[in-house]
């Protein structure tokens, strides 16, 4: 992509100085270093391969949302809107992605997650707040994904209780989080291989269906299902109102799928090899996993299944209510429901896996950053941050909750609580971008010392922090229409800006008499960096030995 600039540069003195903390002691330690008290911490470990990365980046998040949510979706609007607004989504994301790779491809430390950016460009206030939102809102997303998987089991009708389901789900995800982060890299590897591999598959039968090669069909379908029974629908109203309400509810249903996925590549960085070059290639990446798998996909479930099919909302588990499944089975198709079904499986039982791993990378930058005990940087000889992992899992328990209710109502729950924290995430993220481009300029730091720049920012950041502060306050604007106000429902949609604004005031209040905002001539741009670019250049010329020798016996 030409829009990029993608530059690395070893000899640039300026950014190999060291910054002296408040005791002035010198900063330039090993990666890991606490920032708010001037000691070494134990780091976790670089284990994350190139393909590592870029897989996880493919496909790493992609779970129930968009393979079975979507149909509730396309249900919702109709065909033109799930594509508008996914199309929408995907701009406003990759502004988001474009915008922290640059932030986090310049000083991709060990324990650099959103939060301990947010701490170290904009101020300890923000990257407390941050990083205690992802803690939470990443370890409830860890029993959403088990129960998910445990209840797209019952596909099959099985008779084992989802109890039981859930506890395997829960001792296999904390077991591979406890490995050492390789493990972790090589399981997400092949489970989003095969995420991959199955959305390709089901890309190209949808093209083959769309020119009617189906065993039923006597024609090509080609738009058919957006003349009837249309290519939009109306909600909660009638008419040209109708359709507009339909439309907001569709652009906030839609953000789910894309919830946390930005932050994972940042988190990734932090235990990637040579992450200054490989950073920038996995969001490249991203950009196409965007166009392909998530617009592709909602193009392509729009022209094989009609939005008002009643099995989309009544359909049943798992696989049944995917919109992909009945598209495939009114074309005549049989059999690809339970493959299907069991890569959605894989692909909630990934998630839950990424996300916990999310949580617990969280809980240890707080740690580093000075902002949650000191006990959380604890890590073994594998650079494993165990304490953090465990504290994370604490929160897996709560998939029992399932057993006593219905699984479309705490799917709701969820939907909300993670689309708020989505949102006030990607705020926060686009304000740390801006601040730190804003601090590379009042700085003067060379071009070359910055590895990775977009030409999309930074107006892109503000472009999305508008929008994504719009979306925040109309994530549940359905329940102040006439017969539908609940508390809980009110509460799912909005309970996250409280929760998040007071954990900022507090903090605040705590540190009355700090600053707003670090002044961007005083924001940290150096402690680190020198271990950074050592580190990155012992990778580049260990691999370029290795290629040689690679052509000498080839």
């Amino acid at each position: 992509m030409k829009s990029e600039e993608h530059v690395f540069s070893s000899e640039d003195k300026s950014s190999r100085t060291y910054a002296n903390d408040k005791e002035g002691q010198t900063s330039g330690v090993e990666i890991g270093h606490d920032i708010s008290h001037g000691e070494a911490v134990e780091t976790t470990k670089r284990g994350l391969k190139a393909r590592h990365a870029q897989m996880i980046a493919l496909g790493g998040t992609i779970g129930t949302g968009l393979f079975v949510g979507s149909g509730g979706t396309l249900a919702r609007g109709g065909p033109l809107f799930i594509l508008l607004a996914y199309i929408l989504l995907s701009v406003l994301v990759l502004f988001v992605v474009t915008a922290i790779t640059e932030v986090a491809a310049y000083l991709p430390i060990s324990g650099g997650t959103m939060s301990y950016y947010g701490h170290r460009n904009v101020s300890k206030s923000l990257g407390f707040a941050m990083g205690w939102l992802y803690f939470y809102s990443l370890g409830i997303l860890v029993p959403y994904e088990i129960t998910a998987a445990g209840l797209v089991i019952d596909y099959w009708n099985s008779p084992v209780n989802i109890a039981v389901w859930i506890t395997v789900f829960i001792v296999v995800i904390v077991g591979l989080n406890l490995l050492p982060v390789h493990f972790y890299g090589e399981t997400e590897f092949w489970f989003a291989s095969l995420k991959v591999f199955m959305m390709i598959g089901l890309l190209l039968l949808s093209f083959i269906l769309f020119w009617g090669g189906g065993p039923k069909q006597d024609g090509i379908l080609g738009f058919h299902y957006w003349k009837d029974p249309g290519a939009t629908t109306t909600w909660l109203h009638p008419g040209k109102t109708g359709r507009f309400i339909a439309f907001v509810e569709v652009v906030v249903l839609s953000a789910f799928p894309f919830t946390f996925a930005p932050e994972l590549l940042i988190v990734t960085g932090g235990e990637m090899k040579s992450p200054r070059r490989n950073l920038p290639k996995a969001a490249k990446r991203y950009s196409w996993r965007l166009v392909g798998f998530y617009i592709g996909s909602v193009l392509a479930i729009g022209i094989i299944c009609p939005f008002n099919d009643a099995r989309l909302t009544s359909g049943g588990v798992g696989a049944k209510s995917s919109a992909f499944v009945v598209g495939i089975a009114d074309a005549g198709i049989s059999g690809l429901g339970s493959v299907i079904n069991a890569i959605i499986i894989t692909s909630a039982w990934s998630s839950g896996n990424s996300f916990l791993y999310m949580s617990s990378r969280s809980l240890y930058s707080l740690a580093i950053a000075g902002n949650a005990p000191k006990i959380f940087t604890k890590c073994t000889k594998q650079g494993v941050p165990y304490n953090a992992v465990i504290a994370a899992a604490l929160f897996s328990p709560l998939a029992y909750l399932n057993c006593a209710n219905s699984g479309s109502v705490v799917f709701g729950w969820f939907v909300n609580l993670t689309n708020t924290s989505g949102f006030i995430s990607w705020i926060c993220c686009c304000i740390v971008s801006i601040r730190f481009r804003k601090a590379t300029i009042v700085q003067n730091l060379p071009k070359t010392s910055i590895p990775y720049k977009s030409m999309w920012q930074p107006v892109g950041a503000w472009i999305s922090m508008v929008a994504f502060t719009i979306l925040i306050f109309i994530n549940g604007f359905d329940v102040f229409f006439p017969g539908r106000f609940t508390a809980s429902s009110f509460l799912t949609a909005y309970v996250g800006i409280p929760i998040f604004v007071c954990i900022y005031a507090v903090h605040r209040v705590v540190h009355w008499s700090e600053k707003w905002a670090i002044p961007s001539e005083e924001v940290d741009l150096h402690t680190g960096i020198d271990v950074v670019i050592a580190n990155e250049t012992e990778e580049v010329l260990a691999n370029t030995w290795k290629m040689r020798l690679m052509g000498w016996f080839t």
